[in-house]
């Protein structure tokens, strides 16, 4: 935490590193003592209580979307750097949108995909186990929701690995980013990627996610190829670095609570509802951005139209407000409310493909190593504002 005490004033921002490596002794400090915060280093309000963050996620009127979802310093336009994006859309080109890659979502889809994903992480858990250690990121973590976005979307296998590289680089990115930085040439790449995809999908469209969108139409029209690209690095990065750090974060937390994880191990069962809580107790989307429509106060305190608000969900799902003991991780808690996955209009479309790789990663990985220690010491972490898990991440047992 930076400086809390009576001698140095408070400051939370939201890229250092220290910050980034603890981050819950300072969400503990803004939601008691700063609950509507001037973070200088984001240029942005920042709300953190449970309360304060889902009713801005309900109210996308004044909490709109449409000029990014990042907090950057004011006079960089993140909507200039990328194309379209869904969720960087209000009503009603929001609703259109979204109606069509729900489909992409639906129980019935989602549960089709099941025996591929239970396939390809008994693979890859069967190759990282072989011996008395493994980097989980690399390994498992990271490569499985590469590999599941990729048939969503019909991504040749080859090119996966290549994928993984993209995202990374691109949630690491910082909002004040020079053009030619590894973010904004990985966008570079992925859009060119895709571009030359989708004029395949045209002459030769398959059954995949791709090949839908290009006949898709709202009101009559098709999407234009802007908003296609947009998709495509929407579905990556969204559907990829969430689940990749869910299970990383994961495997941080089971090791940490060897009482929980013997219990997982005994009735896997309770696995479902251990992923729930540790979604709460340590959410791989630690907060996104808003701006404002229009004045309000909060707080006591006077919001600007055209303020830019972080709402920080990590925050918010440690709430002593909304969680009792939230500092503790509990697989009995019912968890019904937490944030991990937004609320409102943008929750998010892929929540339940996320759970059900995470519910097969740790099934099969607490069935293969009932016992594991994590060397932090030599992991590495994501260095992203909102992106909380890790690059890479050892593991032994």
């Amino acid at each position: 935490m930076t400086g809390s005490s009576p001698h140095t004033p408070f400051r939370y921002d939201p890229f250092d590193p220290a910050i980034q490596a603890e981050p819950y002794p300072t969400y503990q400090v803004l939601r008691d003592d700063h609950p509507v915060y001037w973070s200088h280093a984001s240029h942005s309000w920042v709300l953190s209580r449970h309360a304060d963050v889902g009713a801005a996620l309900d109210d996308p009127g004044t909490f709109s979307s449409a000029s990014g979802i990042y907090p950057t310093p004011r006079g960089i336009d993140l909507t200039q750097l990328f194309l379209p994006m869904m969720i960087m859309t209000d009503p009603p080109r929001h609703s259109q949108l979204r109606a069509l890659v729900s489909r992409a979502f639906t129980p019935r889809r989602i549960a089709r995909l099941e025996a591929g994903v239970d396939t390809l992480a008994n693979q890859l858990l069967d190759d990282a186990t072989t011996g008395t250690g493994c980097d989980i990121v690399t390994e498992v973590a990271g490569p499985l929701p590469a590999m599941v976005i990729a048939d969503l979307l019909g991504v040749p296998g080859e090119d996966r690995h290549q994928f993984r590289e993209w995202s990374t680089a691109l949630v690491q990115a910082r909002p004040d980013e020079q053009p030619g930085g590894p973010g904004m040439s990985a966008a570079a790449a992925l859009y060119s990627y895709f571009g030359a995809f989708l004029d395949q999908r045209r002459r030769e469209p398959e059954d995949d996610l791709l090949s839908d969108l290009v006949e898709a139409r709202v009101d009559g029209q098709q999407l234009s190829q802007d908003e296609l690209l947009g998709f495509c690095l929407l579905l990556l990065v969204a559907g990829h670095e969430t689940t990749s750090n869910l299970i990383s974060n994961g495997t941080v937390v089971l090791a940490h609570h060897p009482a929980a994880r013997e219990r997982l191990v005994a009735d896997p069962t309770l696995i479902p509802q251990a992923v729930e809580e540790l979604l709460r107790f340590d959410s791989p989307v630690q907060g996104l951005s808003r701006t404002l429509t229009r004045n309000i106060t909060l707080h006591g305190m006077p919001l600007a139209e055209g303020d830019n608000v972080l709402l920080l969900y990590g925050a918010a799902n440690r709430d002593e407000r909304a969680f009792p003991n939230p500092d503790t991780f509990d697989i009995d808690r019912p968890v019904d409310n937490q944030l991990a996955f937004g609320h409102g209009i943008h929750f998010c479309l892929g929540a339940a493909l996320a759970r059900l790789e995470a519910r097969i990663a740790f099934t099969g990985l607490l069935q293969r190593i009932p016992q594991w220690d994590v060397d932090l010491t030599n992991a590495t972490r994501l260095t992203s504002g909102p992106i909380r898990g890790y690059a890479s991440l050892p593991i032994t047992w």
